[in-house]
């Protein structure tokens, strides 16, 4: 996500970071069309800059963490299932290697 972010111009870095801090803030409450549910509790966090539509796919943990895996720039009807697939894997090694006290320890 760090990657993707730094290689927007300064104005696009600012709104993703508004979008991620709205995210932060509302959590799973965060409504359609700034977020949604695409399945088996992946999300993607959806927003437009410069006209690309941009797809931020994240999962909750352990009540209180949400998770970024990655962002791509949207160019079909639906999130592509190898994105999906990508961040199922991600999860699975991220809850593999951390545990919920490791978590609340460092952050």
């Amino acid at each position: 996500m760090r990657e993707f972010i730094d290689a927007r111009s300064q104005r696009n870095q600012a709104k993703l970071l508004g979008w991620i801090g709205l995210l932060a803030d509302q959590g799973p409450h965060l409504p359609r069309p700034h977020a949604d549910l695409l399945e088996d509790g992946i999300h993607e966090l959806r927003v437009t800059l410069s006209g690309d539509q941009i797809r931020c796919l994240y999962f909750f943990c352990y009540r209180d963490f949400i998770v970024l895996t990655h962002a791509f720039v949207k160019t079909t009807g639906q999130v592509p299932k190898a994105e999906i697939r990508k961040t199922r894997s991600m999860r699975i090694d991220f809850l593999n290697r951390f545990d919920e006290r490791q978590l609340r320890e460092y952050f």
